[in-house]
């Protein structure tokens, strides 16, 4: 038996040139949420990460927050979907910089469409893999961590792969799967019961670390 803890990387540059950054607040939400687990107690038997840069950067965040001493084991299925191509698939003309309330929502209404596209099996962005195989990379985690793990086990990843595993445990529509993702805030928790047969989920989405009111205009989605 056991509790996994899925965790949405902090704040990364959303709009920049490069995303796979954190920016300076994404950083301190990732400390903060290291501090929170250090106050509850909280130590891991085993953590996994994607591989991608803001996975790294949050872990290392959270372990300095934590004062962890757990080594990551580094898992490519829980990298994120390529949402520039997914959009491209819709719309494959370059967006202007979503830097106004409007090109924002723009820029999501796209995504949704591709990403319901793909999940269905309609397109197939370049460079990425299908749906059933990116589902396969997470589902692999879930599987490792079932067979192989107890106690409290960590993941830090992106909203695509923890609503993809929160869908798959719930058995909910592609379109409710998106849904969920889009709803991920950086740095929020979500919690699975496991044992060596089956994930339950117990919470989606929270952010204790964020509830005190000097911390209210940290909590962002992107």
């Amino acid at each position: 038996m056991g509790i996994l803890y899925l965790v949405r990387h902090g704040q990364a540059s959303f709009g920049a040139e490069d995303y796979d950054q954190l920016s300076a607040l994404g950083q301190q939400q990732s400390v903060r949420l290291g501090e929170y687990f250090r106050q509850k107690g909280l130590t891991f038997d085993a953590v996994l990460t994607g591989t991608l840069r803001r996975h790294l950067q949050t872990y290392t965040a959270i372990r300095e927050g934590g004062a962890f001493d757990r080594e990551a084991l580094l898992w490519p299925g829980l990298n994120e979907f390529d949402s520039a191509a997914v959009i491209a698939t819709v719309h494959p003309y370059k967006l202007e910089k979503p830097d106004t309330p409007e090109l924002y929502r723009h820029h999501f209404r796209l995504l949704r469409d591709g990403l319901t596209q793909w999940m269905n099996g309609v397109v197939s962005p370049q460079g990425m893999p299908s749906y059933r195989e990116f589902l396969a990379g997470v589902t692999s985690a879930l599987d490792h961590i079932r067979k192989n793990c107890e106690g409290n086990v960590l993941i830090v990843s992106s909203g695509g792969p923890i609503a993809t595993a929160v869908g798959h445990v719930l058995g909910t529509t592609p379109e409710t799967t998106i849904e969920l993702n889009m709803r991920i805030r950086n740095s929020a928790i979500t919690e699975f019961a496991f044992n060596p047969k089956r994930h339950t989920l117990v919470t989606f989405n929270t952010l204790p670390h964020l509830e005190h009111a000097d911390h209210a205009d940290w909590i962002t989605h992107a």
